[in-house]
């Protein structure tokens, strides 16, 4: 059949990079239904309610922060071992419109857990509508994305297996969800230690969250454990958070 030749453009080839740079990493998938009753009810009574991504990314941070095997990296250089950083980075999913076309990019957030709701929302609106060359590790993707794609691949090997360099290109954890869409994310793939996909909020409070994990690193009871955490989490100190947001402005 008669068809019309295409170049790939730059945010395809780096979803491309990245999807062959997640390849080898033996990745595990569990589902879990997370009960969110009462963040539910404090975000609804909000006029500016926070993102679903920045209430994930603070809940998992804080579960990261007080448990250093999600804070671990399996690297194979020089030899394979695990590396333990002392920092949380998030990898959050967002779309923009360089390019011409619709994109996904990963956009960095370090210590989530350490910044408010408001403070990651603004992180997340700056990343999507600022112009690309004022978000440094963004354009620096592009860049490379720009290179031949030995150039590329043998780029990638260096930041994915050297340890500080892991946890700077490809965070501790990852978010992606397509719930605001209508849709959820069943299987999906990054390069990082763990990627987190969550769905609709149901009329009962309930919400799936599904965890992605490499299985060299850690067994499924642990993620068990910090997914219980997370929904305990997000019911307390984030949805009290939410609640005493609401407080501030009624008095202002």
């Amino acid at each position: 059949m008669r068809g019309t030749y295409k170049k790939i453009s730059l945010p395809r080839r780096l979803i491309g990079d990245l999807m062959h740079a997640s390849m080898d990493v033996p990745r595990v998938s569990v589902r879990r239904t997370l009960n969110l009753g009462p963040l539910v009810q404090a975000r609804a009574a909000q006029v500016q309610r926070p993102g679903w991504s920045s209430i994930i990314a603070k809940a998992f941070g804080v579960v990261a922060r007080d448990d250093a095997l999600f804070r671990t990296l399996y690297v194979k250089w020089p030899w394979p071992h695990f590396f333990e950083v002392h920092r949380n980075a998030a990898m959050i999913a967002i779309v923009r419109n360089d390019f011409d076309e619709q994109a996904v990019h990963f956009l960095k957030v370090g210590d989530p857990e350490q910044l408010s709701l408001n403070d990651i929302d603004e992180e997340i609106r700056h990343g999507k509508e600022a112009p690309l060359d004022k978000i440094p590790s963004l354009s620096r993707l592009m860049q490379v994305s720009r290179l031949p794609r030995p150039l590329r691949r043998l780029i990638w090997a260096f930041a994915l297996n050297i340890g500080r360099q892991r946890s700077n290109h490809a965070g501790t954890f990852a978010i992606t969800s397509v719930a605001s869409l209508g849709i959820e994310t069943v299987t999906a793939l990054f390069p990082g230690p763990c990627l987190i996909s969550y769905g609709l909020v149901r009329s009962d409070h309930t919400m799936e969250i599904i965890f992605h994990w490499d299985h060299r690193i850690y067994d499924g009871v642990p993620v068990a454990s910090a997914l219980d955490r997370m929904e305990e989490v997000m019911n307390g100190e984030i949805a009290d958070e939410i609640a005493a947001f609401g407080k501030i402005r009624s008095i202002a």
